[in-house]
This record gives C-alpha cells, structure tokens and sequence, in this order.
C-alpha cells in the first residue's frame, strides 16, 4: 500500500518543487518564457513514460510531469489575470480550469479504452499545442512594465485590446502602480509575513488549504475505490462524474463575472459539505447494516454533489483569487508560497486518503465535511469580492502601503 500510495502521489511532488521555483522562474523570464519552459519539462517527461524500461523510469516521468504541472499551475492564472480586461478577468481564469476538468475528463474516458504508453504518448500533445501557441501571444504587460520595458508594455496591452481600442486610461493605472511598487524592494518569502500583507496573505493560503484539505483529491484520485467500497460499480460511477464535472465547471465560468466569487464560493463549499455528509451517512449506515440497498447509492449521490459543487466555484476561484490579491513586487514569492501549500495539501491528501478510508471510511467523509463546513465560514468572514475592480484596486484595498 505504501508503495501505491507513493506512486500515486510522486506527481504531486514534482509539482511542489515546481511550486516552490515558480513564482521566481516567473519574475525572471516572464510568464510566456515559463509556459514554454514547463511545456519542455512536461515532454520529456512524457518521453521517459512512453519509452520506461524499468519502475524507476516510471516515476521520474510522473516527477518531471508534476515538476511542469507545479509551473503552470501558478503562471496561467497570474498570466490571464494580468492580460485581461476587469469585467471579464474572473471568467478567463476559471476557463483555465475548465480546460483542465476537460482534460481529466477525457484522459480519464480515453484511458478506459488505450494501452498506458500510448496514453502518455498523448499527453505530448498538449504541451506541443501550447509550446507552438506561445509564439502568437503578447507578453503581460504588467510584467513588460515591472520590468522596465514601457513601450514593450503599451504595445502588448494594445495588441490584446484591439487596435482601435483607448488603452490610455488602462496603461496610466499599470504605469502608476508599477511606478509606486519600484519605491519597495522586491519581495521575498519572508517579506509576505509583515503585517500589511496580512489580509492577502490569509485569503489567497487560507483558500487553498481548505481547497485541498476538503478531500478534493483523494476523492478524484480514489473516486473507483470509494464506489467499489460502497458497493457500486467503480465505472459507472466515474462515467457519472465526468458527465457531471464538466457542465458545473462552465455554469462556474459563465456565472463568475456575474454573481461574483464570494457568493459562488459560498454556495460551491456548502455542497461539498453536504457531499461529504451524503458519503459519510452512506458509510455509516453500511456500517450499521442499515438500509444496505440505498447505501451505494447515497454514496454515489454523495460524490456527484461533491463534484458538482466543488467543480462550480472551489476548483477554480482560489486561483482566481490568488492571481488578483497580492501586489506585483510580491507576487512572484507569494504565488510560490500558494502554489506550494496547494500542493503539499494535495500530496497529504492523496498520499494518506488510503490509510484514512482503511481506519474508518466514515470518519474520513465525515473529516471532509466538517472542514468543508469551516470554508463556509472562512469565505463569509475573510474573503473580499474582487468582481469588476482591476487589479490595482484590489491589491491597493487589501495591502495598504503607508
């Protein structure tokens, strides 16, 4: 079991390492260059699967992978965040996601049907997409202007806003907030911890420690085994959260710039509570050799709610939410910080769920609900809307400079 669980887990530790270097390769060779750089990484990881001779091939790929994943899971959000228009930034970002549930979900119908290596073969394609597309797309312009590349800046903003677009008003407010961050040094780690970046600082880890430790992933990674143990079958019920997953994360994309994030977190964290409480009852009763006939059932129920519910705001908007709430000097350290925690989360998570279901299936569910129950509240109390205001406006509110 051990070593299972580390196989399954190892990506996740490629992706802390990646996580940990992220917001620094960021800052240095801009968020195009990182893109590409990952795109590389996540090839030649791919590569080392297709052709593994030996276990140990096996897991330097997945670790190559996860090192590509950690990159691009911090840089495309701060990327799109930073290149779109404010009325519009909160759906962009949560398409990355939605992109990202496509993905899983057809990997996950494709690999019912194809031989390992040639589903790894297949996942070179992706990256080479991106790695071609990379060469069509402008810089951020908030970078350009960080870096002190004014002009590069103008015109990047106005190749994205459209040739006859007034990009004045827009690049005035990136030129003047850059201006009054250049006053401050270039943040590292332990710079986040002084008390004006309290508030950000709370939100954007506060998000994704609940996000992981919700059981988003020991339920995605072990959805077959929790139908198996509950007594349904594990491929009809994977089918089921696919056919779920993917229209809840677009009626989340659709709804972001509209309703906001705070109501979408609140309502998308009380029906992962609820979920998990549906699964935790299902184990109970089985438990109790109660109402054995209705229990896989309401364990399916239960896991369909979850990823429903988490799919329509907690999947995406914690990364939204990160890449709009810190100031451009800190992002880079920051972002690391984030990322990092939202993958060590994962790695617990995905590592011990195994052992948890083995100690009391009940209990893990009823775990997952209790945290899910404290999101509610974290979300209520400390998390900011942040829909139809730019970026600067954001970071001013929240990180107070005098």
């Amino acid at each position: 079991m051990f070593l299972y669980s580390l196989f399954g887990s190892i990506l996740t530790i490629g992706a802390m390492i990646g996580a940990i270097m992220s917001g620094k390769i960021a800052d240095y060779i801009g968020r195009r260059g990182t893109m590409g750089f990952s795109d590389i990484v996540c090839i030649i990881g791919w590569a080392i699967i297709v052709f593994s001779k030996a276990a140990w091939w096996l897991d330097l790929g997945r670790l190559l992978v996860g090192y590509g994943m950690g990159l691009l899971s911090y840089v495309v959000p701060v990327y799109i965040a930073e290149i779109t228009p404010k009325n519009l930034r909160g759906g962009f970002t949560t398409v990355h996601q939605l992109m990202i549930c496509i993905g899983v979900s057809m990997t996950y119908l494709i690999g019912a049907f194809l031989n390992w290596r040639i589903l790894a073969l297949i996942g070179t394609i992706p990256c080479l997409v991106q790695l071609i597309g990379l060469c069509f797309i402008p810089e951020s312009p908030r970078w350009l202007a960080k870096t002190g590349k004014g002009i590069e800046s103008e015109a990047a903003l106005q190749r994205l806003r459209g040739a006859d677009a007034d990009i004045s008003e827009e690049a005035a407010e990136i030129r003047e907030y850059t201006e009054t961050l250049e006053r401050l040094s270039e943040g590292g780690i332990l710079e986040l911890f002084q008390r004006k970046y309290a508030h950000s600082l709370i939100v954007g880890v506060g998000l994704m420690v609940l996000q992981q430790f919700g059981g988003v992933n020991g339920i995605a990674f072990y959805a077959s085994s929790i139908f198996i143990s509950a007594g349904f079958s594990g491929s009809i019920g994977m089918i089921a959260m696919v056919v779920i997953q993917i229209p809840m994360t677009l009626l989340g994309v659709l709804l972001m710039d509209k309703s906001g994030r705070r109501p979408l977190l609140l309502v998308s964290a009380a029906g992962t509570c609820l979920g998990c409480l549906l699964a935790a009852l299902s184990f109970l009763f089985q438990d109790l050799q109660q109402w054995i006939k209705a229990t896989p059932f309401l364990a399916l129920v239960g896991v369909l709610v979850y990823t429903g519910s988490f799919s329509l705001g907690m999947g995406g908007i914690p990364w939204v939410i990160m890449s709009e709430v810190f100031p451009i000097n800190m992002k880079g350290s920051a972002g690391s910080l984030v990322t990092l925690v939202s993958w060590l989360g994962s790695w617990i998570i995905s590592f011990t769920f195994n052992f948890l279901m083995k100690w009391s299936s009940t209990g893990t569910f009823f775990a997952f609900s209790a945290i899910c129950s404290l999101t509610v509240l974290f979300v209520a109390k400390l998390v900011p809307e942040t829909k139809g205001r730019t970026l600067e406006e954001i970071q001013a509110s929240m990180n107070p400079f005098s």
